[in-house]
Protein backbone atom coordinates (compact mmCIF):
# COMPACT_ATOMS: atom_id res chain seq x y z
CA UNK A 1 0.00 0.00 0.00
CA UNK A 2 2.68 2.59 0.39
CA UNK A 3 4.14 1.98 -2.72
CA UNK A 4 1.08 2.14 -4.61
CA UNK A 5 0.55 6.00 -2.29
CA UNK A 6 4.54 6.42 -3.13
CA UNK A 7 3.83 6.15 -6.90
CA UNK A 8 0.54 8.08 -6.97
CA UNK A 9 1.76 10.92 -5.02
CA UNK A 10 4.57 11.17 -7.75
CA UNK A 11 2.61 10.97 -10.98
CA UNK A 12 -0.33 12.77 -9.57
CA UNK A 13 1.10 16.19 -9.22
CA UNK A 14 2.91 16.12 -12.65
CA UNK A 15 -0.30 14.81 -14.31
CA UNK A 16 -2.12 17.66 -13.56
CA UNK A 17 0.30 20.41 -13.70
CA UNK A 18 1.52 19.27 -17.16
CA UNK A 19 -2.66 18.99 -18.10
CA UNK A 20 -3.11 22.49 -16.94
CA UNK A 21 0.11 23.48 -18.84
CA UNK A 22 -1.08 21.67 -22.03
CA UNK A 23 -4.41 23.28 -22.11
CA UNK A 24 -3.90 26.74 -21.28
CA UNK A 25 -1.19 26.61 -24.53
CA UNK A 26 -4.24 25.13 -26.55
CA UNK A 27 -6.81 27.45 -25.30
CA UNK A 28 -4.44 30.68 -25.75
CA UNK A 29 -3.34 28.84 -29.69
CA UNK A 30 -7.21 29.18 -30.13
CA UNK A 31 -7.54 32.95 -28.52
CA UNK A 32 -4.68 33.89 -30.85
CA UNK A 33 -6.27 32.09 -34.15
CA UNK A 34 -9.01 34.48 -33.70
CA UNK A 35 -7.83 37.69 -32.09
CA UNK A 36 -7.68 39.64 -34.58
CA UNK A 37 -11.61 39.45 -35.38
CA UNK A 38 -12.34 40.29 -32.16
CA UNK A 39 -10.70 43.23 -31.88
CA UNK A 40 -12.06 44.11 -35.50
CA UNK A 41 -15.22 43.78 -34.04
CA UNK A 42 -14.67 44.87 -30.43
CA UNK A 43 -15.78 41.91 -29.54
CA UNK A 44 -15.97 42.57 -25.16
CA UNK A 45 -13.32 41.07 -22.88
CA UNK A 46 -16.16 38.98 -21.09
CA UNK A 47 -17.74 37.50 -23.62
CA UNK A 48 -13.98 36.08 -25.05
CA UNK A 49 -13.46 34.65 -22.17
CA UNK A 50 -16.67 33.38 -22.02
CA UNK A 51 -15.30 31.38 -25.17
CA UNK A 52 -12.19 30.28 -23.52
CA UNK A 53 -14.08 28.84 -20.85
CA UNK A 54 -16.36 26.69 -23.02
CA UNK A 55 -13.38 25.44 -24.77
CA UNK A 56 -11.59 24.36 -21.54
CA UNK A 57 -13.31 20.62 -21.51
CA UNK A 58 -11.79 20.24 -25.07
CA UNK A 59 -8.84 21.37 -24.51
CA UNK A 60 -8.48 19.02 -21.63
CA UNK A 61 -9.38 16.15 -23.62
CA UNK A 62 -6.62 16.79 -26.08
CA UNK A 63 -3.90 17.48 -23.24
CA UNK A 64 -4.95 14.09 -20.95
CA UNK A 65 -3.00 11.46 -23.03
CA UNK A 66 0.23 13.83 -23.47
CA UNK A 67 -0.01 15.37 -19.99
CA UNK A 68 -0.25 11.87 -18.76
CA UNK A 69 2.34 10.34 -20.72
CA UNK A 70 5.07 12.56 -19.94
CA UNK A 71 3.99 12.53 -16.38
CA UNK A 72 4.53 8.66 -16.28
CA UNK A 73 7.92 8.32 -18.55
CA UNK A 74 9.42 11.61 -16.28
CA UNK A 75 8.47 10.12 -12.84
CA UNK A 76 9.69 6.54 -14.04
CA UNK A 77 13.16 7.99 -15.42
CA UNK A 78 13.50 10.24 -12.58
CA UNK A 79 13.68 6.72 -10.44
CA UNK A 80 16.22 4.94 -12.70
CA UNK A 81 18.43 8.07 -12.77
CA UNK A 82 18.39 8.29 -9.04
CA UNK A 83 18.63 4.62 -8.37
CA UNK A 84 15.60 4.40 -6.35
CA UNK A 85 14.65 1.68 -9.56
CA UNK A 86 17.37 0.13 -8.73
CA UNK A 87 17.11 -0.18 -5.28
CA UNK A 88 13.38 -1.68 -5.79
CA UNK A 89 14.18 -4.54 -8.07
CA UNK A 90 17.35 -5.37 -5.28
CA UNK A 91 14.37 -5.83 -2.37
CA UNK A 92 12.10 -8.40 -4.77
CA UNK A 93 9.67 -6.02 -6.77
CA UNK A 94 9.48 -6.29 -10.36
CA UNK A 95 8.56 -3.43 -12.33
CA UNK A 96 5.26 -5.18 -13.34
CA UNK A 97 4.59 -5.03 -9.48
CA UNK A 98 5.33 -1.55 -9.36
CA UNK A 99 3.11 0.03 -12.40
CA UNK A 100 0.28 -2.33 -11.47
CA UNK A 101 -1.20 1.04 -9.33
CA UNK A 102 -0.25 3.46 -12.55
CA UNK A 103 -1.89 0.71 -15.42
CA UNK A 104 -5.21 0.93 -12.54
CA UNK A 105 -4.89 4.76 -12.32
CA UNK A 106 -4.93 4.11 -16.40
CA UNK A 107 -7.64 2.27 -17.00
CA UNK A 108 -10.07 4.39 -14.35
CA UNK A 109 -8.69 7.96 -16.32
CA UNK A 110 -9.48 6.37 -19.83
CA UNK A 111 -13.20 5.80 -18.65
CA UNK A 112 -13.32 8.90 -17.04
CA UNK A 113 -12.07 10.26 -20.87
CA UNK A 114 -14.83 8.83 -22.88
CA UNK A 115 -17.47 10.14 -20.11
CA UNK A 116 -15.71 13.06 -19.91
CA UNK A 117 -16.17 13.64 -23.93
CA UNK A 118 -19.46 12.48 -24.00
CA UNK A 119 -21.21 14.39 -20.87
CA UNK A 120 -18.98 17.13 -20.94
CA UNK A 121 -17.01 18.02 -23.60
CA UNK A 122 -20.03 17.70 -26.00
CA UNK A 123 -21.99 20.34 -25.04
CA UNK A 124 -19.18 22.77 -24.03
CA UNK A 125 -18.19 22.82 -27.49
CA UNK A 126 -21.36 23.12 -29.12
CA UNK A 127 -21.56 26.57 -26.85
CA UNK A 128 -18.48 27.32 -27.54
CA UNK A 129 -18.82 26.96 -31.37
CA UNK A 130 -21.96 28.52 -30.87
CA UNK A 131 -20.90 32.16 -29.37
CA UNK A 132 -17.45 31.96 -31.64
CA UNK A 133 -19.25 32.13 -34.45
CA UNK A 134 -21.88 34.93 -33.15
CA UNK A 135 -19.28 37.31 -32.07
CA UNK A 136 -17.54 36.72 -35.22
CA UNK A 137 -20.38 36.78 -37.30
CA UNK A 138 -20.52 33.57 -38.96
CA UNK A 139 -23.56 31.98 -38.38
CA UNK A 140 -24.50 29.72 -41.09
CA UNK A 141 -27.48 29.67 -43.52
CA UNK A 142 -29.07 26.44 -42.94
CA UNK A 143 -31.39 26.80 -45.86
CA UNK A 144 -30.73 24.79 -48.44
CA UNK A 145 -31.46 24.77 -52.43
CA UNK A 146 -32.21 21.66 -54.80
CA UNK A 147 -32.54 19.23 -51.61
CA UNK A 148 -32.65 14.93 -52.13
CA UNK A 149 -33.42 13.13 -48.92
CA UNK A 150 -33.73 9.66 -48.70
CA UNK A 151 -35.93 7.64 -46.62
CA UNK A 152 -37.30 4.04 -45.95
CA UNK A 153 -34.31 2.45 -47.57
CA UNK A 154 -34.50 4.43 -50.59
CA UNK A 155 -38.31 3.55 -50.93
CA UNK A 156 -39.04 7.31 -50.44
CA UNK A 157 -37.02 10.12 -52.13
CA UNK A 158 -38.11 13.47 -51.56
CA UNK A 159 -36.43 16.16 -54.33
CA UNK A 160 -37.19 20.07 -52.94
CA UNK A 161 -36.16 23.12 -54.66
CA UNK A 162 -35.60 24.65 -51.58
CA UNK A 163 -35.86 24.56 -47.57
CA UNK A 164 -36.44 27.60 -45.60
CA UNK A 165 -35.33 26.81 -41.99
CA UNK A 166 -37.19 29.49 -40.25
CA UNK A 167 -40.47 28.32 -40.99
CA UNK A 168 -39.38 24.37 -41.71
CA UNK A 169 -40.81 24.15 -45.21
CA UNK A 170 -40.49 22.60 -48.16
CA UNK A 171 -40.72 24.45 -51.67
CA UNK A 172 -41.79 23.21 -55.18
CA UNK A 173 -41.88 19.19 -53.50
CA UNK A 174 -41.86 15.98 -55.34
CA UNK A 175 -41.97 12.97 -53.53
CA UNK A 176 -41.08 8.67 -55.52
CA UNK A 177 -42.41 6.20 -53.74
CA UNK A 178 -40.90 2.55 -54.86
CA UNK A 179 -42.04 -0.70 -53.97
CA UNK A 180 -40.28 -3.39 -52.10
CA UNK A 181 -38.87 -4.49 -55.57
CA UNK A 182 -37.64 -0.45 -56.27
CA UNK A 183 -39.65 0.03 -58.88
CA UNK A 184 -42.00 3.17 -59.29
CA UNK A 185 -44.92 2.89 -57.15
CA UNK A 186 -46.42 7.07 -57.12
CA UNK A 187 -45.46 10.35 -57.37
CA UNK A 188 -46.74 12.81 -54.87
CA UNK A 189 -46.50 16.36 -56.07
CA UNK A 190 -47.52 19.97 -53.35
CA UNK A 191 -46.62 23.45 -53.80
CA UNK A 192 -45.08 23.10 -50.47
CA UNK A 193 -45.16 21.39 -47.29
CA UNK A 194 -44.78 22.22 -43.80
CA UNK A 195 -43.14 20.00 -40.80
CA UNK A 196 -46.05 19.77 -38.26
CA UNK A 197 -44.00 19.88 -35.03
CA UNK A 198 -47.25 17.81 -32.44
CA UNK A 199 -47.13 14.92 -35.37
CA UNK A 200 -43.77 15.04 -36.65
CA UNK A 201 -45.13 14.50 -40.10
CA UNK A 202 -45.41 16.80 -43.48
CA UNK A 203 -48.40 18.67 -43.93
CA UNK A 204 -48.82 18.77 -47.91
CA UNK A 205 -50.80 22.18 -49.74
CA UNK A 206 -53.78 21.40 -50.50
CA UNK A 207 -53.28 21.59 -54.04
CA UNK A 208 -50.78 18.16 -53.41
CA UNK A 209 -51.56 15.82 -56.56
CA UNK A 210 -50.69 12.05 -56.73
CA UNK A 211 -49.57 9.86 -59.71
CA UNK A 212 -49.89 6.17 -59.26
CA UNK A 213 -48.67 4.08 -61.88
CA UNK A 214 -50.93 1.57 -63.92
CA UNK A 215 -49.60 -0.21 -65.98
CA UNK A 216 -47.17 1.53 -68.77
CA UNK A 217 -48.99 4.54 -67.46
CA UNK A 218 -49.60 6.98 -64.61
CA UNK A 219 -52.84 7.88 -63.28
CA UNK A 220 -54.09 10.98 -61.09
CA UNK A 221 -55.14 9.27 -58.29
CA UNK A 222 -57.01 11.22 -54.11
CA UNK A 223 -54.27 12.41 -52.05
CA UNK A 224 -53.82 8.85 -50.01
CA UNK A 225 -53.28 9.43 -46.45
CA UNK A 226 -51.37 5.45 -46.48
CA UNK A 227 -48.31 7.50 -48.29
CA UNK A 228 -48.97 11.07 -46.67
CA UNK A 229 -48.40 9.43 -43.18
CA UNK A 230 -45.20 8.00 -44.06
CA UNK A 231 -43.47 11.16 -44.54
CA UNK A 232 -42.33 11.58 -41.41
CA UNK A 233 -38.23 12.87 -42.04
CA UNK A 234 -37.14 14.96 -39.78
CA UNK A 235 -36.75 18.62 -41.03
CA UNK A 236 -33.11 18.65 -39.78
CA UNK A 237 -32.21 16.06 -42.34
CA UNK A 238 -32.67 19.10 -45.00
CA UNK A 239 -30.61 21.84 -43.54
CA UNK A 240 -27.85 22.64 -45.01
CA UNK A 241 -25.44 21.45 -42.07
CA UNK A 242 -24.31 18.45 -41.68
CA UNK A 243 -23.74 16.34 -38.26
CA UNK A 244 -19.90 16.41 -37.26
CA UNK A 245 -20.12 13.30 -35.50
CA UNK A 246 -17.06 14.32 -33.45
CA UNK A 247 -19.97 17.28 -31.80
CA UNK A 248 -22.35 15.01 -30.93
CA UNK A 249 -22.73 12.44 -28.37
CA UNK A 250 -22.90 8.69 -28.44
CA UNK A 251 -26.65 8.52 -28.22
CA UNK A 252 -27.31 11.13 -30.89
CA UNK A 253 -24.70 10.16 -33.26
CA UNK A 254 -26.15 6.13 -33.71
CA UNK A 255 -29.54 8.03 -34.06
CA UNK A 256 -27.93 10.22 -36.95
CA UNK A 257 -26.06 6.30 -38.37
CA UNK A 258 -29.35 4.85 -38.29
CA UNK A 259 -30.98 7.50 -39.89
CA UNK A 260 -27.71 7.21 -43.04
CA UNK A 261 -28.34 3.20 -42.80
CA UNK A 262 -32.13 3.62 -43.27
CA UNK A 263 -32.07 6.16 -46.10
CA UNK A 264 -29.12 4.13 -47.98
CA UNK A 265 -26.58 6.74 -47.90
CA UNK A 266 -22.67 6.10 -47.24
CA UNK A 267 -22.00 5.86 -43.32
CA UNK A 268 -18.22 4.72 -43.29
CA UNK A 269 -16.67 8.07 -41.80
CA UNK A 270 -19.35 8.40 -39.41
CA UNK A 271 -19.57 4.99 -38.36
CA UNK A 272 -15.72 4.96 -37.44
CA UNK A 273 -15.62 8.04 -35.97
CA UNK A 274 -18.28 6.61 -33.89
CA UNK A 275 -16.25 3.58 -32.67
CA UNK A 276 -13.33 6.60 -32.25
CA UNK A 277 -15.50 7.50 -29.46
CA UNK A 278 -14.85 4.02 -28.03
CA UNK A 279 -11.11 3.72 -28.70
CA UNK A 280 -9.53 6.75 -28.43
CA UNK A 281 -9.77 6.81 -24.26
CA UNK A 282 -7.65 3.86 -24.32
CA UNK A 283 -4.97 5.80 -25.06
CA UNK A 284 -4.36 6.27 -21.44
CA UNK A 285 -3.27 2.75 -21.17
CA UNK A 286 -1.36 2.79 -24.18
CA UNK A 287 0.42 5.74 -22.88
CA UNK A 288 0.95 4.38 -19.56
CA UNK A 289 2.34 1.09 -21.32
CA UNK A 290 4.46 3.38 -23.57
CA UNK A 291 6.22 5.38 -20.89
CA UNK A 292 6.41 2.28 -19.02
CA UNK A 293 8.75 0.59 -21.92
CA UNK A 294 10.90 3.85 -22.64
CA UNK A 295 11.85 4.69 -19.79
CA UNK A 296 15.12 3.88 -18.13
CA UNK A 297 17.12 3.71 -20.94
CA UNK A 298 19.13 7.01 -19.81
CA UNK A 299 20.30 8.99 -17.10
CA UNK A 300 20.59 12.63 -18.01
CA UNK A 301 18.24 15.35 -18.97
CA UNK A 302 15.61 13.21 -17.85
CA UNK A 303 13.16 16.29 -18.04
CA UNK A 304 13.49 16.79 -21.89
CA UNK A 305 13.97 13.51 -22.96
CA UNK A 306 10.68 12.51 -21.14
CA UNK A 307 8.96 15.55 -23.19
CA UNK A 308 10.50 14.48 -25.98
CA UNK A 309 9.54 10.98 -25.87
CA UNK A 310 6.10 11.75 -24.45
CA UNK A 311 5.70 14.10 -27.70
CA UNK A 312 7.14 11.77 -30.20
CA UNK A 313 4.82 9.20 -29.15
CA UNK A 314 1.52 10.91 -29.37
CA UNK A 315 2.45 12.41 -32.09
CA UNK A 316 3.24 9.25 -34.13
CA UNK A 317 -0.12 7.50 -32.44
CA UNK A 318 -2.28 10.61 -33.90
CA UNK A 319 -0.75 10.40 -37.61
CA UNK A 320 -1.43 6.66 -37.87
CA UNK A 321 -5.02 7.01 -36.36
CA UNK A 322 -5.33 9.60 -39.16
CA UNK A 323 -4.57 7.65 -41.90
CA UNK A 324 -6.21 4.71 -40.49
CA UNK A 325 -9.26 7.17 -40.32
CA UNK A 326 -8.66 8.27 -44.16
CA UNK A 327 -8.70 4.51 -45.25
CA UNK A 328 -12.27 3.97 -43.24
CA UNK A 329 -14.03 6.72 -45.02
CA UNK A 330 -12.25 6.25 -48.43
CA UNK A 331 -13.77 2.31 -47.51
CA UNK A 332 -10.43 0.58 -47.54
CA UNK A 333 -10.64 -0.56 -44.33
CA UNK A 334 -13.64 -1.05 -42.29
CA UNK A 335 -14.75 1.15 -40.15
CA UNK A 336 -14.32 -0.69 -36.72
CA UNK A 337 -10.94 -1.16 -38.06
CA UNK A 338 -10.18 2.25 -38.84
CA UNK A 339 -10.89 3.26 -34.90
CA UNK A 340 -9.30 0.07 -33.32
CA UNK A 341 -6.24 -0.57 -35.47
CA UNK A 342 -4.04 2.24 -33.78
CA UNK A 343 -4.97 1.05 -30.68
CA UNK A 344 -4.40 -2.43 -31.31
CA UNK A 345 -0.65 -1.62 -33.05
CA UNK A 346 0.63 0.39 -30.51
CA UNK A 347 -0.47 -1.75 -27.73
CA UNK A 348 1.32 -4.58 -29.61
CA UNK A 349 4.68 -1.73 -29.48
CA UNK A 350 4.38 -1.51 -25.94
CA UNK A 351 3.95 -4.84 -25.40
CA UNK A 352 6.99 -5.32 -27.17
CA UNK A 353 9.46 -1.97 -25.55
CA UNK A 354 7.74 -3.88 -21.96
CA UNK A 355 9.88 -6.56 -22.63
CA UNK A 356 12.78 -5.11 -23.31
CA UNK A 357 12.66 -2.85 -20.18
CA UNK A 358 14.90 -2.99 -17.35
CA UNK A 359 13.40 -5.26 -14.62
Amino acid sequence: MKLVQYILRKIIPFFFGALIFVSLILNLVDLFMNISRYLELSVPAKSVMLVMVYYIPKTIWYAAPIAFLFAVTYVLSDLYAHNEMQALFASGVSLYVFVIPIIVFAIFCSIGLFFLEDKLVVPYLEKKQTLQSTLLEEQKDANNENVVVLSENSKIIYKAKRYRDSQKRLDTLYIIFRTDEMTLDSIIYAKNAMWDEKTEVWKLDSASVQYQKDGNSMKIIPLASSYTSRLTESYEIFRRSEVNIESVNVEDAKIYINHLKKAGLPYGEPLSVYYKKFAFPLIFLIATLLAIGLTGKTRKNVLLISLALSIVAVVLYYVFQMMTMVLAKTGVIPALMGAWLPDFVFMIISIVLLKFSRT
